[in-house]
């Protein structure tokens, strides 16, 4: 563990956190010193994924545990931060990383579709901030990072309920800003562009046709990937950003601007 990291003593939640985005902020906290606790869906791939995460932090010096809950689940919410304080620690950074999506017409999509996604994107934050406020508050530097999606500005076709949640978020981590300011909580939003994950690659297995694509609406002519997303996390989990709160931070290569 690095004792004199940016994060060095904190305890960070970060939900799904098996893969992906999730994963490199997992490694980015650990490096600066925090203990991480692996959020992760309750089904086999992503228990062991996690685990196996976990389990490389630790190998490398860090206190790591992987936390499997169902964000549908608000008995299960509770559960996750009580796991994450019981084996690690109050929380002092909640990362809302997790999200349900899936391609659907939204003339076709039925009630429980919308509802899931919903759910598990916005409802779930709230909760989670809910279930780690008494450790946030009492942390002197506790922290709420949500993460929202460039879609919210494009408005791509397919992705209605994915798209709203995701905007949902955004006014969500503007009031929350207000609500817990005066408790010196801090909660800012990341805005993730095209980023080449896991899930990506399954939804979209031919990586030159996606470039092609996606690539041309960037200022920036690469994809990004996981690992650009890490060091925006750690700057607004730490002191560095401590004046800044209420605000969304776009990380996408230049593709939307304000």
């Amino acid at each position: 563990m690095n004792a004199h990291g940016r994060l060095a003593g904190r305890v960070a939640l970060v939900t799904g956190a098996s893969r992906g985005i999730g994963a490199a902020v997992a490694r980015a906290y650990a490096g600066e010193g925090a203990s991480v606790a692996v959020a992760c869906e309750p089904s086999p791939g992503p228990v062991e994924q996690a685990e196996k995460l976990a389990a490389e932090l630790r190998a490398e010096g860090a206190r790591a545990v992987a936390v499997p809950g169902d964000l549908a689940d608000p008995d299960a919410i509770e559960g996750l931060v009580a796991t994450t304080r019981a084996e690690l620690g109050p929380v002092d950074v909640l990362v809302n990383n997790a999200a349900a999506s899936g391609p659907s017409s939204w003339l076709e999509m039925d009630v429980d579709e919308w509802d899931h996604v919903q759910h598990v994107n916005v409802r779930a934050a709230w909760l989670l901030a809910r279930a780690a406020y008494p450790d946030l508050q009492a942390s002197g530097h506790g922290v709420i990072i949500n993460v929202t999606s460039v879609m919210v500005q494009t408005g791509q076709p397919g992705k209605l309920h994915y798209t709203a949640s995701k905007a949902g978020l955004i006014g969500m981590t503007r009031a929350l800003a207000r609500e817990v300011g005066p408790d010196a909580v801090r909660v800012n939003a990341v805005m993730p562009g095209a980023i080449r994950t896991e899930h990506e690659v399954e939804q979209e297995p031919d990586a030159e046709a996606v470039y092609e694509r996606l690539v041309s609406k960037q200022a920036l002519k690469r994809r990004g990937v996981a690992g650009d997303m890490a060091g925006t996390f750690v700057f607004l989990a730490s002191d560095e950003s401590s004046f800044m709160t209420g605000q969304v931070v776009n990380v996408d290569g230049g593709w939307v601007h304000y």
